[in-house]
């Protein structure tokens, strides 16, 4: 029992504050008498520090070793946090005394009930909730027994910074707006601007443990190169995990798969997570790594952030949304980027597409009725046989566009009139055999997703040193691939996603000599769903997404 006693009279409102730390145990020679009540005191919001600054504030005594042993209740009371590496959540746990207190916040940070015993209630919070759960306990003034010292910042043995290289005016600004951010948010930059430096300078600007996760390995060797090349890190505290190498340091680096596999293990290592090509993340697998990490301070890159499937949404509450955003054509325009160009050459299916087109079009029609492509899609995971067979008609139907003769002599002819004006060409197909047949016609380098690695990069330095050549690629060059700067593209096949679009694109925007311009050509098969999806996929505006 803790015994406080006021020698001189207090006034109603002094009187009242008392009251809401201690109950009124009467009237003596020496004073006023309470006894301190641990359970009122929280319950009204005194921490340990706020009853101790009311004691001296209204001259309050406090009787024998009461002071140590108002220490020894609010240690009692703290919220014991642990690591649980099986499940790869936050363990919490908390006294009974002070649960109805803290039961709001559990429910706010999404905690799940695990278990209770006589004296405390168990719950786990998922790591990206930590710094919010811990933020709003300390508003009621508890304390939290961090065990593993999963709060603590974990800085790099030394300051850091960049050397051999200027921020550009728009890296500046996006690295301001991440700082302004409480270092969170997704940054959306075309191909060939320098997302990955904005990243790096952001580790030199925190100078704290830092884990980056990348979408193939060959990104994840660019970043450990641009790591090294570009601060002054020694290269022994940059570590990679894959399947050959598992090394981890201060900065690690690893792939969305090993990332899924190893952050219940890593996780409480790293104050900084980096995300690139961070419009991946919300694939259930990979979203996982996201939620499960302790990292406070959070950064998507991407050229696209913005998904057809609308799942973008979801990356938000993982990242802070999206905080800065230029367009190719503004890059362009300020001078950091090509000025580029891009054709839409239509041309006609042969006879025979084009009755099987309508012979396709018809049936779908016949299964479907009007709905929506949305709409067919629901019913079919809902078990609708007829969406179902819907389905595959439409993938029938886009392979066969896609797959069109027409298209394949066009891009040959197109090539060829570049290659006579001594450009360097990069043609973008979906399909193998037609990439293949593309690369035997014009004699092209070929790169698809059958090549193995040694050769992908013979391939890449053998084209990079030519001043004028075709490169043909499936969709292993869309993402994750260093493809050498090309002045012209042309985009025979593809999902139709604007997402595709911009990523191709982005392959040929690299500043070129004397102000040359890019040309991109994109060929369509007239009056199908592909010219729709032509026009759609290129009107892009992420300025609604902004945060």
């Amino acid at each position: 029992m803790i015994i406080l006693k006021a020698k001189r009279w207090l006034d109603k409102e002094e009187f009242k504050e008392v009251m809401r730390i201690a109950d009124y145990n009467g009237y003596s020679r020496d004073g006023s008498i309470f006894i301190f009540n641990i359970d009122k005191a929280v319950r009204n919001g005194y921490g340990y520090e706020d009853v101790i600054s009311l004691i001296k504030e209204y001259g309050l005594e406090v009787e024998d070793n009461g002071l140590e042993e108002l220490k020894k209740l609010y240690g009692e009371l703290s919220i014991v946090i642990e690591w649980d590496r099986g499940s790869g959540y936050i363990k919490a746990r908390i006294p009974r005394t002070i649960y109805f207190k803290v039961k709001p916040i559990l429910m706010d940070s999404s905690a799940k009930y695990v278990s209770r015993t006589e004296h405390e209630y168990v719950y786990r919070i998922l790591p990206s909730k930590l710094y919010i759960f811990k933020e709003k306990i300390d508003g009621l003034g508890l304390n939290v027994n961090d065990r593993n010292s999963l709060l603590k910042i974990k800085n790099l043995p030394y300051n850091i910074e960049l050397r051999d290289i200027k921020l550009r005016d728009y890296q500046i600004e996006a690295l301001e707006k991440w700082i302004k951010n409480n270092k969170l948010g997704i940054i959306a930059l075309p191909t060939g601007s320098g997302k990955t430096i904005i990243g790096i300078a952001a580790i030199t600007k925190t100078n704290v443990r830092t884990l980056i996760i990348t979408y193939t390995r060959e990104q994840m060797f660019q970043w450990r190169d641009s790591i090294i090349r570009y601060t002054t890190l020694e290269p022994g505290l940059v570590g990679l995990i894959y399947s050959e190498e598992k090394r981890l340091a201060p900065i690690t680096i690893t792939t969305y798969q090993s990332g899924f596999r190893l952050i219940n293990d890593i996780s409480p290592y790293f104050n900084l997570l980096i995300v690139d090509e961070v419009h991946h993340l919300p694939a259930d697998k990979f979203k996982y790594i996201a939620l499960h990490s302790i990292a406070p301070y959070r950064m998507g890159l991407s050229a696209t952030p913005v998904r057809e499937d609308g799942k973008h949404e979801e990356l938000f509450p993982l990242l802070g949304g999206i905080i800065y955003y230029k367009a190719p054509a503004e890059l362009a325009n300020m001078g950091y980027l090509a000025r580029y160009r891009v054709y839409t050459i239509k041309v006609k299916p042969t006879i025979d597409e084009e009755k099987e087109f309508e012979r396709l079009r018809r049936k779908y029609r016949s299964l479907i009725g009007y709905q929506s492509f949305q709409e067919v899609l629901e019913s079919a995971r809902r078990g609708d046989e007829k969406a179902r067979e819907a389905l595959k008609i439409h993938s029938q139907i886009r392979m066969l566009l896609a797959r069109s003769k027409s298209k394949i002599d066009k891009a040959v002819e197109i090539a060829e009139k570049e290659l006579a004006r001594g450009s360097k060409i990069i043609i973008f197909t979906q399909y193998v055999e037609q990439a293949k047949e593309i690369s035997k016609r014009l004699n092209a380098y070929l790169l698809t997703g059958e090549v193995p690695v040694d050769i992908r990069r013979r391939t890449l330095n053998r084209f990079k040193e030519e001043s004028s050549g075709v490169l043909v690629v499936t969709t292993v060059g869309d993402e994750g691939l260093d493809i050498p700067d090309a002045d012209v593209g042309i985009i025979v096949s593809g999902t139709g996603s604007r997402r595709q679009f911009i990523q191709r694109l982005g392959r040929i925007l690299r500043p070129k000599e004397k102000g040359k311009e890019a040309r991109l050509y994109e060929i369509v098969l007239a009056r199908t769903p592909e010219e729709y999806h032509s026009k759609k996929r290129k009107k892009i505006d992420l300025d609604e997404f902004l945060a």
